[in-house]
C-alpha cells in the first residue's frame, strides 16, 4: 500500500500530454465569423498544434483585451502570446510597412503578401521595428479599389471634390492627391457616413464593401490595376513565450508560419474579395481604371510614392532597393 500513492501520481503524469503540453492564448478583437480570425487565425492554431504533436497549443481568447491598436504591446508585454492587427492603426510606429501599401503593386493579395514576407525577412526586418517580438506574418488585404455614387466612371479627374470615406493614413494621402474631400472614420461607420450623405464615396477592397454592407449605397466601381492601395496587417508572437520552446517546437513553428501563413492570409483576402465582386453583380457597375486615368494617377501619386519609400529609407533600410526586390519578388510570383 506505501507504493499505492507514488504510482497513482506517476501514471496521472504519464497519461496524456495535456500534462505537458504548452498553451498559447491568442488575442483577438474581430467576431468569430470574420474570415481572417475563420479562415487565418483559427486554422493557425490548428496547424501549430498539429506541428507540434500537440505539445504546442494555442487558444483564441472568446474577448477582445483592448483596441486593435493596443495588440502589438500586448505581444511585447506579455498580456497574450499570439497578437495581430494592422500596423497603422499606430501612426509613426511602423515605416517599412509603407512598401506594401503604395498603389499599383499588384491584383492579388497572395502575390502581394508573399512578396511583403520575403522583402520584410530580407530587408525591412534590419529596420528593428518587430525586434521587440517573434513575427509570424506579414501580409496585406485586396487591392483598394474605388466606389462612388452615381457618377461618371471614366472621368480622369473622378474623384475631384467628392466626399470619400478614408481610415487615415496613406489613404488619405492618396484620396487628396486625387482632388478628393477626405471624411475619416472607422469601417464600421462607413454605411452611416455613405446613407446620410456625409460621403460620396469609399476607398475599400470589394470584400469590404460587401462586408460592411454598402452595397446598396454605392452605383459603381472602378478597378486600379495594382490597386489604389494596400492594408499591412501583422501576427506576431511574445518573444519570450517563443524562446521558452524547445527548438524542435519552434522549428515546427517556424514551418507553418512565415511565408506559408502569409500566403494563408492573402489567399483568404483574394477568396473574400472574389465573393465580395459577386455579390455586386448587377447592383454596382464595377469598370475598369482607363488608360487616361492610370497615367494621370501614376503621376499624380509618384509624389507620394517617393515620400514612402523615403520614410522607409529613415529607418536605415534602402527603400527603393526595398521597392525593387518587393516588385521583383511580385513579378515572380504573377508569372508562377
Amino acid at each position: 500500500m506505501k507504493h499505492l500513492l507514488p504510482a497513482t501520481a506517476l501514471s496521472l503524469l504519464l497519461a496524456g500530454p495535456s500534462f505537458a503540453e504548452t498553451v498559447l492564448t491568442v488575442a483577438n478583437w474581430l467576431p468569430p465569423s470574420h474570415p481572417l480570425v475563420s479562415e487565418v487565425i483559427v486554422p493557425m492554431t490548428e496547424e501549430i498544434a498539429e506541428a507540434t504533436g500537440g505539445e504546442v497549443v494555442a487558444n483564441i481568447l472568446p474577448a477582445p483585451l483592448g483596441p486593435p491598436g493596443a495588440h502589438f504591446d500586448f505581444a511585447v508585454n506579455g498580456v497574450a502570446d499570439i497578437t495581430f492587427s494592422v500596423q497603422g492603426y499606430t501612426p509613426g510606429r511602423f515605416k517599412t510597412t509603407n512598401i506594401a501599401e503604395i498603389p499599383f503593386l499588384s491584383d492579388s493579395a497572395e502575390v502581394t503578401s508573399v512578396a511583403y514576407w520575403r522583402t520584410w525577412d530580407a530587408m525591412l526586418k534590419d529596420a528593428g521595428e518587430y525586434d521587440q517580438v517573434k513575427v509570424l506574418a506579414v501580409f496585406t488585404h485586396g487591392p483598394g479599389e474605388i466606389f462612388l455614387k452615381d457618377t461618371d466612371p471614366t472621368a480622369v479627374d473622378l474623384m475631384k471634390g467628392q466626399k470619400i470615406r478614408v481610415g487615415g493614413g496613406i489613404v488619405h494621402e492618396i484620396a487628396t492627391k486625387l482632388g478628393a474631400v477626405p471624411v475619416e472614420g472607422p469601417s464600421s461607420k462607413a454605411y452611416e457616413l455613405l446613407s446620410q450623405g456625409v460621403a460620396d464615396g469609399i476607398l475599400f477592397p470589394y470584400e469590404s464593401v460587401s462586408f460592411f454592407g454598402l452595397i446598396p449605397q454605392l452605383d459603381i466601381g472602378v478597378s486600379v490595376p495594382g490597386g489604389l492601395y494596400n492594408t499591412s496587417f501583422y501576427i506576431v508572437m511574445n518573444k519570450a513565450k517563443y524562446d521558452s520552446l524547445t527548438p524542435e517546437q519552434q522549428a515546427a513553428i517556424d514551418s507553418v508560419t512565415g511565408e506559408h501563413l502569409s500566403r494563408m492570409a492573402g489567399q483568404m483576402w483574394d477568396r473574400v474579395d472574389a465573393a465580395g465582386l459577386a455579390a455586386m453583380e448587377g447592383k454596382i457597375a464595377v469598370t475598369p481604371a482607363t488608360e487616361e486615368q492610370m497615367a494621370a494617377w501614376k503621376e499624380d501619386l509618384q509624389p507620394i510614392i517617393d515620400a514612402k519609400l523615403s520614410q522607409v529609407s529613415e529607418t536605415g533600410v534602402d527603400g527603393p532597393a526595398a521597392y525593387e526586390m518587393m516588385l521583383s519578388e511580385i513579378a515572380k510570383l504573377s508569372a508562377e
